[in-house]
């Protein structure tokens, strides 16, 4: 499909809207119907959890780490950049396994383009 690891799988569990080509290249690799080929054309409710703290482990742990660090991250955001935020539309993600001797790592990489407050 020529698209990121990241951007494929949002794709696929219904996060992302695919183009025509996109959606063809998935419906040949997967053997879908034309229905299902539709249905990753088109353009997608966002947001795939509950507002609840989730019960998933891994998906805790990302609500964990936001709870932690969240208003660290956007202290050193308006500091670098000032009065912002990062999009989550002009944005690029990626997750990397790193060989660890004490044990299996992964490195997350958020690309987001900065996005300033507007006065008016």
């Amino acid at each position: 499909m020529g698209r990121s690891e990241a951007w494929t799988a949002a794709a696929l569990l219904g996060q992302v809207r695919m183009g025509e080509a996109e959606a063809a290249a998935v419906a040949r690799l997967l053997d879908l119907n034309d229905e299902a080929q539709a249905l990753l054309r088109e353009c997608p409710s966002k947001g795939s959890l509950d507002s609840v703290v989730p019960v998933d482990p891994l998906l805790y742990r990302f609500h964990e780490i936001l709870q932690v660090y969240g208003t660290t991250l956007k202290a050193l955001i308006h500091e670098k950049c000032g009065d912002g935020i990062m999009s989550a539309i002009d944005f690029e993600m990626d997750v990397e396994h790193v060989p660890d001797p004490k044990g299996h790592r992964i490195k997350i990489t958020m690309n987001g383009k900065f996005l300033p407050y507007r006065v008016w």
